[in-house]
């Protein structure tokens, strides 16, 4: 196990944090190991909870033509939100994780592994999250809030999936992606079906960015025992990448089909180049894929907010078409 007084970012930056970022620079000190905890200083993840939240609301909108300030509220909370509960679903994941991450080079910088916080202290950090979180749940529909209630289990559940699944990235959708049923609640009131499709189609998107992200641990895992779909791929990778993005795609044309208005073709149309754009996306990053050279592979993990971004914008465009 790597000793703590051998890491070199103890004191300072986690080993694969984005260089230069504003937690390293500007965060006051005694901050820095919780907002590392958090993964403040790698915002990657965020954006990846946060984007099927606004594949559902701007769904939503579209399908029952309606758009009130409440709709910016939710925009706006399933931001704050996807900050708080990213927070605290790595917090716990490093509580669950910190004796194997001590053993994984990548990870052996993290604040509990490295001696920066005691494990007290980041559970109360992860508690504190998950209250702030609530207080902004509870300005949404009963239903919403129901379904933001039940997303605890997945969370709570995901960082111990690799210990008994060669599939732990489909817990991760699970949870990930849970932010399509409770935004398009949060709009309509209700849960629908074109909701559950593009929940679907987000545990499909995951399969393939996580896979991607996880050979970069690929070596480590195999000597600690680890279970991941990039260990079990292995060189097959490319060919399971492609399964997962033709399902994504699918489902998602599936829950516009489900959702669109009939009759405003502009609108349709509008809403089927959002799936048709991220396809491309995951396409271009498949063509760049290099299984053993991790800064590639970091970097189109990453580049996945971009191909998330381009439903919202199309489905956003569908809403005043």
């Amino acid at each position: 196990m790597t000793g703590r007084q051998q890491t070199p970012e103890a004191a300072g930056q986690v080993s694969d944090a984005v260089k230069g970022n504003w937690v390293d620079r500007i965060a006051p000190p005694a901050t820095r190991p919780y907002l590392r905890l958090s993964r403040a200083d790698r915002p990657i993840g965020t954006w990846l909870l946060l984007l099927p939240c606004w594949w559902g609301l701007t769904l939503a909108m579209v399908a029952d033509g309606r758009a009130s300030w409440f709709d910016l509220w939710i925009f706006v909370g399933c931001g704050i939100g996807a900050v708080l509960m990213r927070g605290a679903g790595c917090t716990w994941n490093d509580i669950t994780d910190r004796d194997i991450d001590g053993s994984v080079a990548r990870t052996a910088s993290r604040p509990i592994p490295s001696g920066q916080v005691t494990t007290k202290q980041a559970l109360a950090w992860a508690i504190a999250q998950c209250l702030i979180a609530f207080a902004i749940l509870v300005t949404f529909p009963p239903m919403a809030i129901a379904l933001g209630i039940l997303a605890l289990g997945p969370v709570a559940i995901y960082p111990f999936a690799k210990r008994f699944t060669w599939w732990p990235q489909i817990f991760l959708g699970i949870a990930f992606n849970w932010g399509a049923l409770l935004a398009w609640t949060a709009h309509s009131g209700s849960l629908g079906w074109p909701a559950v499709a593009l929940y679907v189609a987000g545990m499909a998107w995951t399969l393939f960015y996580d896979t991607i992200y996880a050979h970069q641990d690929k070596e480590d895992d195999a000597l600690i025992g680890v279970k991941s779909t990039a260990r079990l791929f292995g060189e097959a990778t490319p060919r399971w990448l492609s399964w997962f993005l033709a399902a994504t795609v699918a489902l998602m044309g599936l829950a516009i089909a489900l959702a669109a208005p009939s009759g405003e073709p502009f609108k349709l149309v509008a809403l089927i180049v959002g799936p048709w754009a991220m396809g491309w996306h995951m396409l271009w990053q498949m063509r760049r894929l290099k299984l053993d050279d991790n800064d590639r592979l970091l970097q189109l993990f990453r580049s996945n907010r971009d191909a998330g971004l381009l439903p919202v914008l199309f489905f956003a465009a569908a809403i005043i078409a």
